[in-house]
């Protein structure tokens, strides 16, 4: 019996529909039942109906519809999610290009089974704000402003309440050229993002799925360095 499996996304849509197709093909045990998007305009909604999925199963569930008073209602948002995710007994969930943090109680009911995707070193390079070329970005003034060489990485870690600091239990490294922008490294990246969660899931479904690490990237005393590089980042991409 296949494996299943939801998909989180808030854009394009482009590693779900990886993932829909290694489905599909019979290259992964899993089945993709339910794909919910917390934006109404993401492109990946169209990508989840050009795979079959019944219209029923793509889902959008904006954390803005449960803001009250200023703050979103993380408890009711997550159990908006939890709601749609046990109707179709789902066995795994994803997190492709989510951008909302993921409430604690979705994180808990789908502990060791929920992971999120990620297009460069984490911790590193993650947290608040550290999504799309916003990432790349701040990988490339890093290495500028400390001119030291290093890659950069496309991984899958487990989902921990804030953002981007879950173990990572899948990774893959890219060498990063002297004359990349963010642009071209993204270009680069995104096909591995893809083929490094569809790797996971051979790993989950064949009980072999481990943590992994290597030696940090930012070195004792960089700190205000790497903050500088991200600041920057997000001023050259404001809309991620």
């Amino acid at each position: 019996m296949k494996i299943k499996v939801a998909s989180l996304i808030s854009g394009g849509g482009t590693t779900m529909e990886a993932i829909g197709k290694a489905c599909l093909s019979g290259e992964i045990p899993f089945d993709l039942v339910c794909v919910i998007s917390s934006d109404p305009k993401a492109g990946g909604i169209g990508k989840a109906k050009n795979l079959g999925i019944a219209e029923a199963d793509i889902l959008v569930i904006n954390p803005e519809d449960f803001r009250i008073d200023g703050k979103v209602d993380q408890e009711k948002f997550g159990q908006a999610i939890m709601t749609e995710l046990k109707k179709r007994k789902v066995d795994v969930v994803l997190q492709n290009g989510w951008m909302p943090l993921t409430p604690k109680n979705v994180i808990d009911e789908y502990q060791g089974a929920i992971f999120n995707q990620h297009p460069g070193p984490v911790p590193e390079f993650g947290g608040r704000g550290m999504y799309g070329q916003r990432v790349h970005a701040a990988v490339l003034e890093f290495r500028k402003m400390t001119g030291r060489d290093f890659s950069t990485e496309a991984i899958c870690q487990r989902v921990d309440p804030d953002f981007d600091m879950g173990a990572v239990v899948k990774s893959a490294q890219i060498e990063i050229r002297d004359d990349d922008t963010a642009e071209s490294l993204a270009a680069r990246v995104l096909p591995i993002e893809h083929r490094v969660q569809v790797e996971l899931l051979k790993d989950l479904a064949s009980g072999n799925v481990h943590e992994v690490t290597r030696p940090p990237i930012v070195l004792a005393g960089e700190e205000k360095i790497l903050e500088a590089a991200k600041q920057k980042a997000i001023k050259l991409y404001p809309g991620g």
